[in-house]
């Protein structure tokens, strides 16, 4: 049922979309007469690999610096790029992933290879699931570029702060999935757009019905400032980053 919905809603929002896809790519490439499409190597459920398709917010050959992790004030944006990853429009190509079978509208955010290499054995459980264009997590972090952004080595404090929470995050939406909480995740999503004041108020609502604990939500919801903290299977806080040459920028 859930592959049968994602379907559906890919193929009538990739109807309903054209236009809009047909205007961003144009734009993109008469910015710097490069392809508006950008194809980011993802790990993909199981272990493989998969091309995960984004409209490209980056110089060309932006992935050659090898950071991962994309803070807000990153030289490597286009101008054109920073409106697309405001508003979310530069995701909105990964709905033909979903058509192709690669992704599913909810469910863990696809990582670069470099990233699922530092996974714990707990860790490893969240390639079991189908990656996906939204989740928990892709609400609590939305600001991921914000919270990166002056960091010397962006990739190490994404490991220290974000990753241990968002990790939790995913495996308790994968304790917890249905398609009632899916459709929840998605109304979530779409009001993060136009408040993200709301959205993180009913987030809170829902991860108290996901039974999440004190100390996830109030991270997730940024009642707190974010806590270095070992990552899901681990007593310790990562120390350093190893760059995988071939990665990609994070989504």
């Amino acid at each position: 049922m859930k592959r049968a919905l994602d379907l559906l809603i890919a193929l009538i929002a990739l109807t309903l979309f054209a236009p809009l896809l047909a205007a961003i790519a144009a734009a993109i490439w008469f910015d710097d007469r490069h392809a508006p499409f950008f194809f980011a190597l993802r790990v993909a459920r199981g272990g493989g690999d998969f091309r995960m398709i984004k409209f490209r917010t980056m110089i060309p050959g932006a992935w050659k610096s090898g950071v991962n992790s994309t803070a807000s004030g990153d030289v490597r944006i286009t101008r054109i790029g920073r409106w697309l990853r405001k508003g979310k429009l530069d995701e909105l190509p990964q709905l033909w992933n979903v058509l192709a079978g690669d992704m599913s509208l909810v469910g863990p955010r696809p990582q670069v290879r470099a990233d699922v290499n530092l996974y714990t054995e707990e860790e490893s459980r969240m390639l079991q699931a189908r990656p996906g264009i939204t989740d928990l997590a892709s609400i609590a972090f939305a600001d991921e570029g914000e919270i990166l952004a002056g960091s010397s080595d962006p990739d190490l404090l994404y490991n220290q702060i974000i990753r241990p929470w968002k990790s939790r995050l995913v495996l308790l939406y994968l304790e917890n999935q249905s398609l009632l909480r899916d459709a929840q995740i998605v109304w979530i999503t779409a009001l993060a757009l136009f408040s993200r004041r709301r959205a993180l108020r009913t987030l809170a609502l829902l991860l108290d019905a996901f039974g999440a604990g004190e100390k996830l939500k109030a991270m997730a919801t940024r009642r707190m400032p974010l806590e270095a903290w070992p990552p899901p299977g681990t007593e310790s806080i990562v120390r350093q980053y190893a760059v995988n040459e071939e990665a990609s920028a994070h989504a």
